[in-house]
C-alpha cells in the first residue's frame, strides 16, 4: 500500500517536521484528525479544533484514494486544510483546501459549534459545506452536523437557504474539467437538499487510543462517474493509536466495503524554546597573556571581550566609551543564538566581565545580517544583582539601530580566506500530476569571500547524488506566455550539477529606518542580473515600506554562465504590517514579475519566538485564469523549521522552503531577491525584543 513515493513524500513532509523541533504533544492536548486532515472522526469533520499553531501532517490510504494531508490551527478559532488526494482506480490527482472556523466554545450546557468549507480553493471534486456541532460527555465526544455538496448526497431537508435566494437552489456538480483554483462562490451552500451526518468518538482512559463510529452521507458519485460501485452503507468505525507524542495511526472499516489506514504526525510550532546551557570556557580575564591568542591584548578589554564573544557564538564589530556619561555602544552581531533576546542575554553577562567599572549603561546596537535596526540599553548588572529578572527586564530601553561614529575600537573581519560549507541537500517538487513527487538528492558546496564588514561574494554550487526529475513528462513548457518558471524541469535534468548562486552583495544600513541590500551576478538557477532592495522601517513602527529592482536574464539549461534570449526588468513597491493579532505579519507587493506580468502579491506568516514560521502567499496579476493554466493563479505555503536544541546546542540554522499546489509562469518573482528585506530583519525587530521579557536578562 504504500509505494516508493509514498515513503519518500512522508520523509519529505512528516519526518522533517517531527524532529525539527523539540516538544511534546501528549494525548490530552491533541484532538483527534479525520482522514481528511481536519479535526474530526473518519472522513467527516467534528467541531472540534486543535491547540492553536498545532501543525499535523499526514496520510491516508483507503480502497478508493490515497490522500495527503496539511493541516494548520492558524488561530484558536480556525483551522486550515490543503489535501491532496489521488483516485485509485483512474488516474487523476486533485489539490483542494478547507476551512473551518468555530463559531462558539463548548460549555456545560452548549456545544461546541463550527462551520465549514470542504473544496474552497479548488476543481470542486470535494466541495461540500457544513455546520455542525460537538458536545462531551465524558470521554465520549459527540458530533451531529447539517451538510450541503456532498455530504448532502443522501438528502433528508430541503435546503431552507434557496427561501433566500434563487442561487441556493442547485448546485453545478460538474466540475472535474475546471482548472481549478478559483473561489466557486456560486455553489457554496447551494443544492436543492441538505444532509445529515453525524458519529460519536471514545477516548479510553487506560490506552491511547481512540475509538470512532461515523454516520457519513456521501455517496462518492464522482467515484460511480467511472465505473466504481457505490457504497454499501453510510455507516463507518475505525481505531486510532498513539504511538508516540503527537504520532498517530488509523485502522478504518469504511461503507462496509472497504478498509482504511492512516498516519499522522503533530508538532505544536509555538511551543517555547529551548534556552541551551552555554559552552563552558574559561575566560579570558582569567587567561595569562602566555595562553591568550597572539593578536589579543591583555591589557585591553576589547580584545578580551571580542574572544570570549566568538567563543560563546557572538561577534563583537566596534565598541565606543561614553566617559562622561558613563556608558559604552557595543555593536554585536548573533551567529549561533536563535533567539536575539538569549544572545543579549550572553552578552551582557560577558560585557560585565570586561568592561571598565565606571560603566553604567550599556547600549547593544544590534546587527542582523549587516543592517543595524535596533539598540537595546541595559543597565549594568553588577548594580542590581540582587533585583528580580522581571524587574531588570523593564529597565531595558529599546531604541533605534545606529552607525558609530568614529568608534574607538573597531573588530577587522577580513582575513583574505574563503570560508566554505557543505551540507546534504534536496529539492522536492510536489503535485506533479503525472508523479506527485519529483525529487533530487544533491551535495550543497557554498563558499563566502568578505571583501568589507558589509560587502561579499556569494556562492552555491550543487553535485548530483539522486534525482527523478529525468522520468517527468513535463519536461517542456506549455505555457501560454513567457516560460520563465515551467522550464525548471529542464535545468534540473540538464543543470543536475552545476552553479546554483554566484554573485556580488552588499548589505547595510544608511540610517536607523532606512536599509538596503544590492546584489549582482549569478542570483539564483535560472536567473542572473543585477538589482537591489530599499527597506525603509522606523524603529518602533509595525508599518514598513519597502521597494526592489532587477534587471536579469535567463541562464542557460545547463547552469553554466551562457544565457537564453529572455531578459526582462522586475520590480515591486511592499507594504509591510506586523500585525499584533497571534504573531501574524502580513506583506503586499505589487509591480511587475518575471513573466512581464502585473499585479499584486499577498503574504502572510505566522512566525514563534522558537523560530517557527507558517505561512501562505497569493498572486493575482494581469494574466487570465485560462492564460494561466492548471490552478488559475499563483499561491503556496511558507514554512521554516529551526533547527536550534537538536544537536544540544544553540543555532540559527534551518530549514525553510516554499511548496506550490501548481508551478506555472504567472505571477513569478526572484524569490530570495524582491521584498525579502524586511524578513530578514524579522528576529531583530523592535516588538520581537519588547516581548522577550526576561528572556533577555542573563
Amino acid at each position: 500500500m504504500f509505494s516508493f513515493w509514498g515513503r519518500v513524500l512522508y520523509k519529505a513532509l512528516i519526518r522533517d517536521a517531527v524532529i525539527a523541533v523539540s516538544l511534546t504533544v501528549s494525548c490530552s492536548d491533541l484532538a483527534w484528525a479525520s482522514d481528511y486532515g481536519t479535526t474530526g472522526l473518519i472522513d467527516l469533520p467534528s467541531a472540534r479544533m486543535q491547540e492553536d499553531a498545532f501543525l499535523t501532517v499526514g496520510a491516508h490510504f483507503d480502497d478508493r484514494h490515497r490522500s495527503y494531508t496539511l493541516t494548520y490551527q492558524a488561530t484558536p478559532w480556525l483551522e486550515a486544510t490543503f489535501r491532496y488526494t489521488g483516485f485509485e482506480q483512474f488516474l487523476f490527482w486533485d489539490r483542494n483546501y478547507e476551512i473551518k472556523a468555530r463559531l462558539w466554545s463548548e460549555d456545560y450546557w452548549r456545544p461546541q459549534v463550527a462551520v465549514g468549507i470542504r473544496d474552497i480553493v479548488g476543481t470542486g471534486v470535494f466541495g461540500s459545506e457544513y455546520l455542525v456541532a460537538s458536545k462531551r460527555f465524558g470521554r465520549l465526544d459527540a458530533t451531529l452536523g447539517l451538510g450541503w455538496g456532498r455530504l448532502a448526497d443522501q438528502g433528508v431537508f430541503e435546503n431552507p437557504l434557496a427561501q433566500l435566494a434563487g442561487r441556493f437552489e442547485s448546485r453545478d456538480l460538474n466540475v472535474r474539467q475546471g482548472e481549478g483554483g478559483e473561489l466557486a462562490l456560486d455553489s457554496f451552500f447551494a443544492g436543492p437538499k441538505m444532509g445529515v451526518f453525524g458519529g460519536v468518538s471514545y477516548e479510553f482512559e487506560d490506552w491511547p487510543v481512540n475509538a470512532i463510529l461515523e454516520y457519513n452521507p456521501d455517496e462518492y458519485l464522482i467515484n460511480q462517474e467511472e465505473g466504481e460501485l457505490p457504497p454499501s452503507r453510510a455507516w463507518s468505525f475505525g481505531l486510532e493509536w498513539e504511538l508516540s507524542s503527537g504520532i498517530v495511526l488509523g485502522l478504518s472499516r469504511q461503507h462496509g466495503d472497504e478498509w482504511g489506514l492512516s498516519f499522522r504526525s503533530t508538532v505544536d510550532t509555538s511551543a517555547p524554546p529551548t534556552r541551551m546551557a552555554h559552552d563552558t570556557f574559561v575566560s579570558s580575564r582569567d587567561l595569562s597573556a602566555y595562553e591568550l591568542p597572539e593578536q589579543i591584548k591583555q591589557s585591553r578589554w576589547y580584545d578580551k571581550l571580542l574572544y570570549d564573544m566568538e567563543r560563546s557564538g557572538l561577534l563583537l564589530m566596534s565598541a565606543k566609551l561614553h566617559r562622561p556619561s558613563r556608558s559604552v555602544e557595543l555593536v554585536i552581531g548573533n551567529k549561533s543564538y536563535a533567539l536575539w533576546a538569549d544572545a543579549l542575554a550572553r552578552a551582557t553577562a560577558l560585557a560585565d566581565l570586561h568592561l571598565p567599572a565606571y560603566i553604567r549603561s550599556i547600549d547593544f546596537v544590534v546587527e542582523e545580517g549587516g543592517h543595524r535596526a535596533t539598540t537595546v540599553r541595559v543597565i549594568r548588572p553588577s548594580t542590581s544583582y540582587s533585583k528580580e529578572p522581571a524587574f531588570l527586564a523593564s529597565r531595558q530601553v529599546i531604541m533605534g539601530g545606529r552607525t558609530l561614529v568614529e568608534p574607538e575600537f573597531k573588530t577587522d573581519f577580513v582575513t583574505n580566506k574563503v570560508n566554505f560549507t557543505v551540507g546534504l541537500a534536496n529539492r522536492v517538487q510536489l503535485f506533479d500530476p503525472d508523479d506527485p513527487l519529483r525529487y533530487q538528492i544533491y551535495l550543497d558546496v557554498g563558499a563566502e569571500y568578505a571583501l568589507t564588514n558589509y560587502l561579499s561574494v556569494v556562492g552555491h554550487y550543487s553535485l548530483n547524488i539522486e534525482q527523478n526529475f529525468d522520468e517527468s513528462n513535463r519536461i517542456e513548457s506549455d505555457s501560454l506566455i513567457a516560460p520563465v518558471r515551467t522550464n525548471i524541469v529542464k535545468y534540473l535534468i540538464e543543470g543536475a550539477s552545476g552553479l546554483d548562486s554566484l554573485y556580488l552583495q552588499s548589505r547595510d544600513s544608511l540610517t536607523s529606518e532606512l536599509h538596503y541590500r544590492l546584489f549582482a551576478g549569478v542570483l539564483e538557477e535560472m536567473y542572473s542580473g543585477i538589482g537591489g532592495e530599499l527597506l525603509y522601517q522606523p524603529f518602533d513602527s509595525r508599518i514598513a515600506i519597502g521597494m526592489s529592482l532587477n534587471y536579469v536574464k535567463q541562464r542557460d539549461f545547463d547552469k553554466s554562465l551562457k544565457h537564453l534570449d529572455y531578459q526582462t526588468v522586475t520590480g515591486f513597491v511592499s507594504a509591510y504590517w506586523a500585525s499584533p493579532f497571534y504573531n501574524f505579519d502580513l506583506a503586499v507587493h505589487a509591480g511587475r514579475y518575471l513573466a512581464k506580468d502585473v499585479g499584486g502579491t499577498l503574504e502572510l506568516r505566522r512566525t514563534f519566538a522558537n523560530g517557527w514560521q507558517v505561512g501562505v502567499w497569493a498572486t493575482i496579476t494581469d494574466v487570465s485564469a485560462e492564460q494561466f493554466g492548471e490552478g488559475s493563479f499563483d499561491k503556496g505555503f511558507f514554512f521554516r523549521i529551526p533547527f536550534n536544541g537538536l544537536m544540544g546546542r544553540n543555532t540559527r540554522a534551518h530549514y525553510a522552503t516554499r511548496m506550490r499546489p501548481i508551478q506555472r509562469d504567472g505571477g513569478q518573482r526572484l524569490e530570495n531577491h524582491s521584498g525579502n528585506l524586511w524578513w530578514d530583519l524579522r528576529a531583530a525587530r523592535y516588538d520581537v525584543f519588547s516581548n522577550a521579557g526576561e528572556r533577555g536578562v542573563p
